[in-house]
């Protein structure tokens, strides 16, 4: 398996954990209180944005050539360290 096909398949992985990870925030939200549920929905909203900018750099690294991939690799990498920590700061605003 090449870099590439590595970095897809990391990237894919962890879109599916956080889709799950915002579907869990949002039936907890759902199950609190009108003003928690306020709260949280900026919050979810912007996880959201962030969920869709690592699938269009999924999307970006899915369509380079093997030998063009790299100018996109750093871009991906970068959106998943931005998800991962919306996603931690998320959860200590949830908890």
């Amino acid at each position: 398996m090449s870099d590439k096909d590595t970095l897809e398949k990391q990237l894919e992985a962890r879109l599916q954990e956080w889709k799950a990870d915002i579907e869990k925030m949002e039936a907890q939200a759902k199950k609190a209180s009108a003003d928690y549920q306020a709260k949280h929905e900026a919050e979810i909203k912007r996880l959201r944005e962030k969920q869709d900018e690592a699938q269009e750099q999924l999307k970006k690294l899915q369509a380079s050539s093997t030998t063009a991939w790299e100018d996109v690799r750093k871009g991906a990498e970068q959106s998943m360290q931005a998800m991962q920590k919306a996603m931690k700061d998320a959860w200590s605003r949830f908890s």
